[in-house]
């Protein structure tokens, strides 16, 4: 029997606050970003992103865990900037997807709002 992306991707997103649990032990986060093909793609976030073990705690941890609870042929990829590790334009997601250029644009916007609260305007 096979499973569709988005079958595989309600069981990630059910199981993931467990899996995060062990990030959380090291003042990260982890966010499920999408499926394609039975890879599901992730972003470590808060300590974790960056970090030079974030490799093996992808591997070692996020893979090995879902591979237990999901499926034993998950394949889990941390989406950190760099070309082999890239976001696929057609995954499948059930929320939007946050682009860096959107994160910029959020700043700035509660950055304006925060000016807006101690500038008086005539």
């Amino acid at each position: 029997m096979t499973f569709s992306d988005k079958d595989i991707y309600a069981a990630v997103k059910h199981h993931l606050p467990e899996v995060n649990e062990y990030i959380a032990s090291h003042g990260g986060t982890i966010k499920l970003l999408g499926m394609k093909n039975g890879t599901v793609y992730v972003a470590l976030a808060g300590n974790c992103h960056g970090c030079a073990m974030s490799l093996m705690t992808t591997k070692m941890v996020v893979q090995k865990r879902l591979r237990e609870l999901i499926h034993p042929e998950l394949t889990v990829v941390n989406v950190d900037g760099t070309p082999e590790n890239a976001l696929p334009d057609d995954i499948y997601t059930e929320e939007p997807i946050e682009t860096e250029d959107d994160a910029i644009d959020e700043e700035i916007s509660l950055w304006d709002k925060a000016k807006s609260i101690f500038t008086k305007e005539s």
